[in-house]
């Protein structure tokens, strides 16, 4: 059909605009976030959007590229100009990244320094699966340190101990946004040789004091990474991003990214490198396409064009995110403090300034999680468990237990059972209001019997 229609005599441009314009007015209209009112159920994470994430990603369908795009690289260059990071990559999800951040360890550039299945992983059982998932799928030994409570990461009293001459990495997330003791690990692996990655999905915006330096985490070690899964800082809906000060890091991260690629300088749409057909590579013949050369075994872990524009959008805001993370934190820091004598409440590690995920409460002794998390929920709290607990107890582990290869621990992982046991962590993520704050504050306070001002 031809003839009339509503773009008649109007350039792409101008229908473009015009369609660009209604989504605005449309998510304006019917996206508008509701007023919270008591009785509403209160969410431990969410989105928070606006006409702008909706523009840009009906703009990118528009265009239809679909895969990685223009909107792609435009997000890689300004959360790398935020980060203060030369390199940066974005991959479909948080566990993308945090595998091709392992997997970059493992190419054989690196030489010596290259970890190889039986080399061992310095890391932690209380956190998320993917952090430690790729050490054992490739067939590296991960090693359990305990943690600390209330900053719940790394003990770095035990990296002594848990050091051998197979050590060649550490590998460990910032909890809930509060960083770990970077000065103490970095200084670690510096005197060992040892690769530290940084599992920053959790912490994307806190920041570390390293002599006397201010930077931001997942720029401290040689890799960090990010997730822009919805209940994170900011989100794609799915997505992710690994990024590092090394061009040979990120050579490989890029190769493993695309499918194993020998030739980085792709953009997605052609081959860039400027010698498509005149070089020799393997045992393949003189001048065979640089475009289908393999220098790894690698996957396809890009991200969409679409989700890439909703990025562009949230980064915008990531700043003002960050902000009201660490208002809502410290509003629930001070209003718990008159149920101390019931509550371990999170303490800031030292020389650093978190971008929280979440506001992690442990029951002292005589008081049950199991009863206060149920009265939350009944309550309309969402709450969350540190994730897996003890790793090393999970359902995934039991072949491990029978075989009694895989995995080492190092003394007694006393602080992370108790923090399965004892610990869950309500949210204080951007969307949430002083009403909405001051009712966790009055429900948890209720499960102890205890008036609060």
């Amino acid at each position: 059909m031809s003839g009339t229609g509503i773009f008649e005599g109007k350039t792409e441009e101008q229908a473009r605009e015009q369609i660009l314009a209604q989504v605005r007015e449309y998510c304006d209209k019917f996206h508008k976030k509701k007023t919270y009112e008591a009785g509403d159920r209160i969410s431990y994470a969410g989105r928070v959007y606006d006409a702008e994430e909706m523009v840009n990603l009906v703009d990118s369908s528009l265009e239809f590229w679909l895969t990685s795009g223009r909107y792609t690289e435009q997000f890689e260059r300004g959360l790398a100009k935020y980060l203060q990071v030369k390199y940066c990559s974005a991959v479909n999800s948080g566990s993308s990244a945090n595998l091709l951040a392992f997997m970059a360890l493992t190419s054989p550039l690196l030489g010596e320094r290259r970890v190889l299945p039986g080399d061992e992983v310095i890391t932690v059982a209380a956190g998320f699966p993917t952090t430690v998932t790729p050490m054992l799928q490739y067939g590296a030994v991960p090693v359990f340190v305990d943690v600390t409570i209330p900053q719940y990461n790394i003990d770095t009293d035990r990296l002594v101990e848990a050091f051998s001459l197979k050590t060649k990495a550490v590998m460990i997330a910032h909890t809930l946004g509060n960083p770990f003791d970077l000065k103490k690990v970095k200084d670690f692996c510096d005197r060992h040789d040892l690769w530290l990655v940084e599992d920053n999905c959790d912490a994307l915006g806190s920041r570390y004091c390293m002599n006397g330096e201010w930077r931001f985490t997942g720029t401290i070690g040689d890799i960090g990474t990010s997730s822009f899964y919805p209940p994170h800082h900011m989100t794609m809906g799915e997505g992710g991003a690994v990024y590092t000060n090394n061009a040979l890091l990120h050579k490989i991260i890029r190769s493993l990214r695309d499918w194993g690629r020998d030739c980085v300088c792709s953009s997605g749409r052609d081959n860039m490198c400027g010698h498509r057909f005149d070089g020799q590579y393997g045992e393949l013949p003189m001048g065979y396409d640089h475009k289908y050369v393999y220098s790894h075994f690698g996957y396809n872990l890009k991200v969409t064009d679409m989700q890439a524009a909703i990025g562009c959008a949230q980064l915008q805001k990531l700043p003002g995110f960050v902000e009201a993370r660490r208002r809502n934190f410290a509003y629930l820091s001070e209003r718990l403090q008159c149920v101390r004598e019931y509550f371990i409440l999170p303490e800031v590690c030292e020389n650093s300034e978190p971008s929280w995920f979440g506001f992690m409460i442990t029951c002292r002794e005589g008081v049950d999680k199991n009863k206060v998390v149920r009265y939350l929920e009944e309550n309309g709290i969402q709450t969350r468990m540190l994730f897996a607990g003890n790793l090393t107890k999970q359902p995934c582990f039991d072949e491990m237990h029978k075989t009694g290869v895989g995995y080492r621990i190092v003394g007694e992982l006393t602080n992370t059972d108790h923090i399965m046991e004892n610990t869950f962590w309500i949210g204080v993520y951007p969307g949430m209001t002083t009403e909405m704050l001051n009712y966790m504050v009055e429900k948890i306070t209720e499960t102890v019997s205890m008036p609060c001002d």
